[in-house]
């Protein structure tokens, strides 16, 4: 198969790993009902193209964000477990990412240590933190955070519970992995990953063994990831991360505008508008009908990112110009490195940043300029 859009990099995915590990990450809660609407959200997004613009040569995609500039307006989102899609999926998208020149959000519960990621990305890699049920885990997490050197930590806030999966729970997925005869065949029609993951280890929640008992196994870390789902974190707790942090803070998973409006009064620097990808609430809205509502509360001036739903260039830009000043993405990482292993990571950067290239001139822009529609040209700007 020629691999030329992220479509084509999930088909690839979904045969090359096994069911589980694929309906991991491409799955949705409930009856996935939010996953779709995110993507039709998309589709039903157009563009005012204009025409008469020169677009010749090299279109500008850089895009400043929290105080800095970044060669592209779009990002890895923070995903956890990504070594189901294939081994060591962490670290090559955090390198990936520093390469492009992209932030890269490590995850709680992500496969690789957080000290690790951000070796291997110094310049890009922000920090996710989701506020568990153990302050002291929590607080440990935010010291390290800071000690490895994160200046951005994203504090997400829609876990308060996990979601249900259906497909999560028809295929028994769980950690350890249960290996019935179910799967055990569907691991022996998809040895490459099997092997792999033979040989790297199987996924664990690298971040937080250093607070599990002793010589604890898989199913005890996983235990201990799901107390990480908790209903703790309010108002007052994330005023009191805002005055501990001194980097850059950023509330993921904002959804009604009062919300937003009250985290900037908090002096929070970022929000991130997110129904977690349609994997929490089913009957959540669209991220990207929650941007504009959300901009229109907020006004122009409030910095803005966005995930949920997003696979091409053309989408990228749709949220821009809806409102966002950043976007991010995550599925489509995940389909890249199952699709083609470690070297997909780079490959999806490269196919994202030519459709974005090809949207914006397309829509007659040769720069992303402000947020949203002024993006657009005027009709005496050649430029």
């Amino acid at each position: 198969m020629t691999l030329i859009s992220v479509d084509d990099l999930r088909a690839c995915a979904r045969a090359r790993i096994p069911r589980f590990a694929f309906d991991y990450f491409d799955g949705g809660a409930g009856a996935e009902d939010g996953l779709a609407r995110n993507r039709d959200a998309l589709r039903a997004a157009l563009f005012a193209p204009r025409v008469l613009v020169n677009t010749d040569g090299e279109l500008d995609t850089t895009r400043s964000f929290l105080g800095r500039e970044w060669a592209l307006p779009f990002g890895v989102a923070p995903m956890g477990l990504a070594a189901m899609a294939w081994p060591r999926a962490d670290v090559a998208l955090a390198r990936a990412a520093q390469s492009a020149g992209a932030p890269y959000v490590a995850s709680t519960p992500a496969s690789a240590s957080l000290e690790a990621l951000s070796d291997t990305a110094p310049n890009s890699a922000w920090f996710q933190l989701y506020v568990g049920k153990e302050a002291r885990i929590t607080d440990d997490l935010i010291v390290r955070a800071r000690d490895a050197g994160y200046d951005t930590l994203v504090v997400t806030a829609d876990v308060p519970r996990p979601g249900k999966r259906r497909r999560d729970l028809h295929n028994g997925f769980a950690l350890p992995l249960r290996l019935g005869p179910r799967m055990l065949a569907d691991l022996a029609a998809h040895p490459a990953w099997a092997l792999a993951t033979l040989r790297a280890g199987a996924p664990r929640f690298a971040n937080l063994e250093r607070y599990a008992a002793p010589g604890a196994g898989t199913r005890s870390l996983a235990e201990l990831m799901a107390a990480q789902s908790s209903g703790r974190l309010d108002w007052t707790l994330l005023e009191r991360i805002r005055a501990d942090w001194r980097g850059k803070l950023v509330l993921k998973g904002v959804l009604h505008p009062d919300d937003a409006v009250r985290a900037a009064s908090l002096g929070i620097d970022a929000v991130q508008v997110s129904n977690h990808g349609g994997r929490q609430l089913d009957a959540a809205p669209a991220s990207l009908e929650a941007l504009r509502a959300v901009r229109a509360a907020v006004g122009q001036g409030y910095p803005l990112a966005v995930d949920g739903g997003m696979r091409s260039g053309e989408d990228i830009l749709k949220a821009l110009d809806a409102g966002a000043d950043f976007v991010f993405l995550g599925r489509p990482f995940l389909y890249a490195v199952a699709a083609e292993g470690p070297t997909g990571a780079d490959a999806v950067f490269a196919m994202l940043r030519d459709e974005l290239a090809q949207a914006m001139a397309q829509t007659g822009r040769r720069r992303l300029q402000a947020v949203g529609t002024a993006s657009l040209p005027r009709p005496d700007e050649t430029v």
